[in-house]
């Protein structure tokens, strides 16, 4: 356990910066409000970094998506953004501080220590990789389908590697079809998200398996990945001026290449400011179990469990943050708890990572550090493929790893 004059310190910080950002938003001083929460955001990523040798600590990777994507919001660069209702600073606090007493309080789990068998994790990249292709023909014929599997399959390809002794000419040529299926289907989807997710989720697991990775080695698959993102983006119809035209930037001459990062950060803290001011009635617990709805098929069983009205500053900019159905459920109480349990779970993580022979867990790892790096871009955990994905790494957790629960209990008996 840290010491609380450390956890006081860091907090403390935190809490004198969040308080003159707000001051400095009421005087409409957006440059110098938002400047401050980015800064703060730098620094605590930073130590939290030094202390944990980690460049993907989750605590680290949540500070610097959620205090630095409030950070770049309050610059007020769109004339789509407004000031703030304070129930909004209110919620944002509660949800950085809420994360930080789950993520310091989380309790002590003990994982069992599975034997490794990477046959299994080739057969989970190959079932993937079929079920992926068969997916993306039912939806072409119109039958329908669970898309999206394939995103895991490159980062289940880097435990491959670390745990193989080694692979025969056929496994390769496998492994190289199942990964180029993988970037192939949300090409053809034109789906830059799960293509996205994809890079993002195998890059934190292969730094979590490996310990380093060279930053050139990222900015080589950063800059490689650029035409295919531009393209995709050609290929929607988002040229220069459209998106312009979506944006409203206050300052037109802007290059395009700043402008789009910069809205899809800054306007889901504008649609959560927006749903606070409109929303008359909470769901008590609807939008955030909409997964469980669409999954066991109640949602077409019960209409009324679906919540069609979602807060938008325009109908074109719908990312959300990942808190934004909390607090349509339950308020400011709802996005405290919210946080604070995800905090809990992102240290339970941290720690059956550290613990566990289970390759898997890192597949844990890598969603949980993808989720809470770009917190402020989507309602990861009201999405149903998300629950899928969870779901099925829990099935490889199993798959990987049985036969060594059964040798252990059967010594307990």
């Amino acid at each position: 356990m840290r010491r609380r004059d450390e956890i006081i310190m860091e907090y403390g910080t935190y809490m004198l910066v969040y308080f003159v950002s707000y001051i400095a938003s009421l005087a409409h001083l957006h440059y110098i409000s938002g400047i401050l929460l980015i800064l703060e955001a730098v620094y605590l990523y930073l130590h939290w970094v030094r202390e944990s040798q980690n460049v993907t600590e989750l605590r680290a990777l949540f500070t610097l998506a959620w205090v630095g994507g409030q950070g770049i919001a309050c610059l007020k660069l769109s004339r789509l953004q407004t000031d703030w209702n304070y129930l909004t600073w209110i919620c944002f606090f509660l949800v950085y501080i809420g994360f930080g007493i789950g993520y310091e309080w989380g309790r002590k789990y003990r994982p069992d220590e599975n034997k490794v068998q990477a046959d299994r994790l080739f057969l989970c990249i190959v079932t993937l990789a079929l079920a992926s292709v068969l997916s993306l023909l039912f939806q072409r014929t119109g039958l329908g389908g669970i898309s999206g599997s394939c995103s895991l399959i490159p980062a289940i390809t880097v435990l491959y590697g670390k745990v193989s002794t080694g692979s025969g000419w056929k496994e390769k040529t496998v492994l190289v079809l199942a990964n180029v299926t993988a970037i192939v289907i949300p090409v053809l989807r034109m789906s830059r998200f799960h293509l996205f997710f994809a890079v993002c989720f195998a890059m934190v697991t292969y730094i979590m398996v490996n310990r380093r990775m060279r930053i050139r080695t990222m900015a080589g698959i950063v800059l490689a990945l650029l035409p295919v993102y531009v393209a995709l983006t050609v290929f929607r119809y988002h040229d220069t001026v459209y998106l312009n035209s979506v944006f409203e930037m206050k300052y037109g001459r802007m290059p395009i290449f700043i402008t789009q990062p910069y809205i899809y950060v800054a306007n889901n803290f504008e649609n959560f400011n927006c749903m606070v001011e409109r929303l008359t009635k909470h769901t008590l617990g609807v939008r955030m179990l909409s997964p469980f709805f669409a999954l066991t098929g109640l949602k077409r069983v019960f209409p009324q469990l679906t919540v069609p009205v979602v807060y938008l500053t325009k109908p074109e900019l719908k990312t959300l943050t990942m808190f934004y159905d909390a607090y349509y459920d339950y308020g400011a109480i709802g996005v405290f708890l919210f946080a604070a349990l995800t905090g809990v779970a992102a240290k339970w993580v941290m720690r059956i990572v550290k613990k566990s022979e289970n390759p898997v867990v890192y597949l844990f790892y890598g969603q949980m550090a993808v989720y809470l790096g770009l917190a402020f871009f989507t309602t990861w955990f009201s999405n149903p493929i998300i629950w899928f994905w969870l779901i099925l790494t829990g099935m490889m957790y199993w798959f990987t790893g049985h036969d060594k629960n059964k040798k252990r209990n059967g010594k307990q008996e």
